[in-house]
């Protein structure tokens, strides 16, 4: 939803389209806030980001030979420690 009123709202604006949408403007204008500037994202946020990253970084390893997921997990949750 974020991205349809991104696209569409030069056009139309960003209240007629929250009031289509099941999504209240003040939600979009704190998420946009967040997405402008990353040091108002709350704690949890920041650590999935640092998550995700490592998500990413054990896939690209694993891509190339079969490992299944219970070994990947430990690996990954060891990894954080």
């Amino acid at each position: 939803m974020i991205a349809f009123i991104d696209d569409h709202r030069g056009t139309y604006g960003v209240e007629p389209i929250c009031k289509v949408l099941p999504i209240a403007p003040s939600t979009y204008h704190a998420h946009e806030a967040k997405r402008r500037d990353p040091t108002k994202l709350s704690a949890r946020a920041e650590q999935d980001a640092g998550l995700k990253i490592d998500l990413v970084r054990n896939h690209r390893r694993s891509t190339n030979r079969l490992i299944a997921a219970y070994p990947r997990y430990f690996r990954l949750k060891w990894s954080l420690c």
